[in-house]
């Protein structure tokens, strides 16, 4: 399985992963054929891009630490709550249940990354322009539960971690939409009405919702950050919870890689790079650290570009070696298709002095169809 961007997608490829609609009802199953009306629907939506399946990648296997059908059915959940939040009049039996249906599905999250905790994060997210804050909202939670299990957090407190990062944005649905929509640079009055939204949250949380105090405290505090330079409150190193520090890892992390109408999407090893170099001051350290090890900058699937000019598809990770996969190299220095092999940029020490130094976005269309 491999990743391609929306602008490589060629009709007759075949889907890797499950695709899901603005209604999160299933658009394209994995081994589908990609039609050229599916291409359309599909940079129509906003994706990146998808995983597809084929000759050149058929030995290249992607785990992701929970089920689709549970990231959706939380992806549902989460838009329900935001959506009634949002409503000036609410049943608060309505709110009750649905509430009671997140935290279940929380604990599925929790029970499912616990299943899967020596896995690392290897995927470059499908989400689309529309549903951003809801995808946004899951993704920090998975990513959050998993670096919370890594600390070595009490099951208890995991499940506190899942339901905090879901919730952290809910304030965002008391900010004027225009404002949170803006193509261009916010004005000064705009960006301090964007940094309410935690407090927002803070409040509308804790008076409708029987959750613990760490819940909505977590969601005032994740974008406080360790030097005291974040919001609302300009809390520092201890005076932010463990939840909050973690969840603001995750939460920069995940907006940084995501498409916005202002700017696009920064790759994963960008993305971690600013995190690592921010470690220790935006950060705390030690989650920065765990968070490196657990989540691929060049996830499974990603085509790199070696110092030595070789193309390849990252085919693994290592997680004590984050920079340094393992490389299955289908293209010489020429930029010619070879028979592909695999190089471990971690294991081969003839390799020291060979880095990625780059994305390669996509093979060519006449090369792809070669391989």
């Amino acid at each position: 399985m491999r990743f391609v961007p929306v602008s490589g997608l060629v009709e007759g490829m075949v889907c890797g992963r499950k695709l899901y609609d603005v209604n999160h009802q299933l658009l394209l199953n994995s081994n589908s054929i990609i039609h050229r009306s599916y291409i359309e629907r599909i940079k129509s939506l906003g994706y990146q891009g998808i995983y597809i399946e084929d000759e050149l990648s058929k030995d290249i296997m992607i785990k992701d630490v929970i089920s689709d059908e549970l990231r959706m059915s939380a992806i549902k959940a989460v838009k329900d709550i935001c959506i009634y939040a949002g409503q000036s009049k609410s049943d608060p039996k309505k709110l009750v249940d649905k509430v009671n249906h997140t935290k279940i599905l929380i604990s599925n999250i929790v029970e499912q990354v616990l299943e899967n905790k020596d896995t690392m994060v290897n995927l470059i997210d499908l989400k689309f322009y529309d549903d951003y804050t809801f995808f946004h909202s899951v993704n920090v939670a998975v990513l959050s539960i998993l670096v919370g299990v890594e600390y070595g957090l009490s099951k208890a407190d995991l499940f506190n971690v899942g339901l905090a990062s879901i919730l952290h944005d809910i304030g965002k649905m008391f900010v004027d939409k225009d404002i949170l929509n803006k193509p261009g640079k916010l004005t000064a009055e705009e960006y301090e009405s964007v940094k309410q939204h935690p407090t927002f949250g803070f409040n509308y949380l804790k008076e409708s919702y029987d959750i613990p105090t760490s819940v909505y405290v977590s969601v005032l505090q994740h974008h406080e950050r360790y030097d005291g330079k974040g919001y609302p409150m300009q809390k520092s190193k201890d005076q932010i919870s463990i939840i909050a520090r973690i969840i603001g890892v995750a939460d920069v992390y995940d907006a940084l890689t995501s498409s916005r109408p202002y700017r696009e999407a920064l790759l994963p090893s960008e993305a971690m790079e600013f995190i690592m170099a921010n470690g220790g001051s935006m950060f705390d350290l030690e989650i920065t650290r765990i968070f490196a090890k657990k989540v691929a900058p060049f996830p499974v699937g990603t085509y790199v570009i070696l110092s030595n000019g070789l193309t390849g598809i990252v085919a693994s990770n290592h997680e004590d070696a984050c920079m340094r996969p393992e490389v299955k190299v289908i293209m010489n220095a020429n930029q010619e298709v070879i028979v592909p092999y695999i190089l471990d940029l971690r294991r081969n020490r003839s390799l020291r002095s060979v880095t990625i130094t780059g994305i390669n976005s996509l093979m060519k269309e006449k090369e792809a169809k070669e391989a």
